[in-house]
């Protein structure tokens, strides 16, 4: 199943996320508006219950249907023990009490009064608030939302928070005034919230959705110029081709500067790759083309046969062929083994091998030490400095190891030759490379000595650097980091 693209998966993403805030949200302001409205209304009735009780408190009992409580167009009434109305406003003149969820105060004994506690006929048990006690009940409105019992002016019903208060008449009786208040702005209110919500909600989620998904399609336009590029440079196979970069300094633009350092890097392979064919093509010419010859003259003539020179062709031959074999293992990512070395032994060892060099070899100062890696490479790495000490020394050539800081050894491999000039210091570390174009091939070799010493020192996390040599001629170093630094 085909997967959707990243800009309908980021605008769907994001239209989700804010539906699901969004709901949250309505939720939580539908509540908070509905409970703030309620507490509302349960005040205004409360208020209006404790007036008209405190004002029956210094009015007769016959005289509590003239309270200034009762004028109102709201329901109030005035209940006493038994139940009797006493006093109510015009929409429940005349009518029973409307509720009886308050227990009215017994009277003190002897004073005539009630045993009637005025029980929650209800049955539902609730525990009487001696100050006052709220209920939600539902009366019949007119079109104006007011209280109303004339069948011809009913048009529902509406719910009232009613909050019930005790009191006392000046003449000591013991009455329970009811009070209420609509809850109709609340209903009203949150009924339009609720509707603007599930009217604009949908709205809103195509915003969100249809600005995701141009920001993001906006967003991604370059990575799309990338890909269309790099499809062409693939088509194409040309590497010099580069893909364009964005103003921006945003990630986009760094994915662009990566993918061009990266095809930058891929280039100057291929170029190294085909600069070392041709190079290692040319070096191969020659050993093969002089050996034929040779052969192709023993042949026609054996007596002429050159055995030295033939022998002397085959051997460069191999060396050749063995230094390219290495370079192309360097080159794959062989990484030496980690076996400890000592560089001091090393060298022992190495120059002890090489009693036929045409300059002595000089051992100064071998500081003992070990390194990380591979003997036989770093042998190799020794050897190809000494070749190259050989073939410039004057007179002879010195090998000293040392420790420095850190705990880095150092190999240092000097000649009293003419030296390497500053500025070609770093050129001479590249393949097929020989400073002294005049010299033979005989005498300088294929100019892959240096290039495989250095490669070697890298894989062992070390380097290789020319240097100045107090004896005026080159000096190589080769530092590499101790086995117990």
């Amino acid at each position: 199943m085909r997967r959707a693209s990243v800009r309908v998966r980021a605008a769907l993403g994001a239209t989700v996320v804010v539906a699901l805030a969004l709901v949250a949200a309505g939720f939580f302001v539908v509540a908070t508006l509905r409970d703030g409205l309620a507490g509302t209304a349960r005040l205004g009735a409360e208020n209006t219950a404790r007036s008209t009780a405190a004002q029956a408190g210094h009015t007769a009992r016959g005289a509590i249907p003239d309270l200034d409580g009762l004028d109102g167009d709201e329901p109030v009434q005035v209940v006493d023990a038994s139940g009797r109305v006493l006093g109510a406003s015009d929409p429940l003149e005349g009518r029973g009490p409307v509720a009886d969820f308050a227990r009215v105060d017994k009277p003190d004994e002897g004073d005539g009064g009630s045993d009637d506690d005025g029980g929650d006929d209800d049955g539902d048990g609730v525990e009487v608030d001696s100050d006052s006690e709220h209920k939600t009940l539902s009366f019949p409105v007119d079109d104006d939302g007011d209280v109303t019992y004339d069948k011809d002016d009913i048009v529902g019903s509406q719910d009232f928070s009613v909050a019930a208060v005790q009191g006392r008449t000046r003449d000591g009786t013991p009455v329970t005034v009811y009070a209420g208040a609509s809850l109709g702005a609340q209903q009203e209110a949150v009924s339009t919230v609720t509707r603007s919500m599930l009217f604009g909600l949908p709205v809103l989620l195509v915003v969100v959705g249809g600005v995701t998904w141009l920001v993001t399609r906006r967003a991604l336009r370059p990575v799309e110029g990338i890909r269309q590029e790099m499809s062409a440079i693939t088509a194409s196979t040309d590497l010099s081709r580069r893909v364009p970069e964005p103003e921006a300094r945003d990630e986009v633009a760094r994915l662009a500067r990566t993918t061009n350092e990266t095809l930058a890097a891929l280039q100057a392979s291929v170029e190294r790759q085909r600069r070392f064919v041709a190079d290692a093509s040319h070096e191969l010419r020659s050993p093969i083309a002089s050996l034929r010859t040779q052969l192709e003259v023993a042949a026609a003539h054996p007596e002429l046969l050159d055995v030295d020179g033939a022998v002397e062709d085959t051997v460069r031959l191999q060396a050749l062929a063995a230094d390219l074999l290495l370079l192309a293992r360097l080159d794959a990512g062989e990484r030496p083994a980690g076996k400890r070395v000592s560089l001091a032994e090393l060298v022992r060892e190495h120059v002890a091998q090489r009693a036929g060099d045409p300059h002595p070899v000089r051992l100064l100062a071998l500081d003992d030490g070990e390194v990380l890696g591979s003997a036989g490479q770093l042998a190799r790495v020794l050897g190809n400095l000494l070749d190259n000490a050989q073939r410039h020394a004057a007179s002879r050539v010195t090998v000293r190891v040392r420790r420095e800081g850190g705990g880095t050894l150092a190999l240092a491999v000097e000649d009293d030759g003419a030296g390497v000039p500053e500025d070609e210091r770093e050129r001479i570390f590249e393949r097929f490379v020989r400073l002294d174009d005049a010299r033979s091939r005989d005498e300088g070799g294929a100019g892959l000595g240096l290039a495989i010493a250095r490669d070697v020192a890298e894989r062992h996390g070390g380097t290789l650097r020319a240097e100045d040599s107090e004896a005026g001629g080159a000096r190589f170093v080769l530092r590499l980091p101790g086995a117990d630094g």
